[in-house]
């Protein structure tokens, strides 16, 4: 499904005119025809403003799946922690700041 169709769909499912949704979003209601119709692609101003309006993310608009977010994962060593996240290293500082909060400190 393409950004337009979801528009449609959207307005469709919320019950919202054409005209009534381009008047909320003070554009054009043939502006907002043509985001529909897939002839113009709103900016990102405008996707954002959508996106807002009908509680979606800018994601969902442009038909991207979600994601799923990657875990924390924390190792315990005798005197250190190992920790990642998204598989990344975190910093020496950043593990300080961990062992402090471990330790209640």
């Amino acid at each position: 499904m393409n950004t337009g169709e979801i528009i449609a769909k959207l307005r469709n499912k919320n019950k919202i005119s054409q005209s009534a949704l381009a008047n909320d979003l003070h554009i054009g209601q043939s502006t907002l025809a043509m985001y529909e119709k897939n002839k113009r692609k709103p900016n990102l101003e405008m996707l954002s403003a959508i996106a807002d309006y009908f509680n979606v993310t800018t994601d969902y608009l442009l038909g991207r799946p979600e994601k799923k977010k990657e875990k924390q994962n924390v190792e315990l060593t005798d005197d250190d922690i190992i920790m990642t996240y998204q598989g990344k290293e975190l910093s020496d500082e950043d593990r300080e700041i961990i062992k402090r909060l471990m330790n209640g400190k």
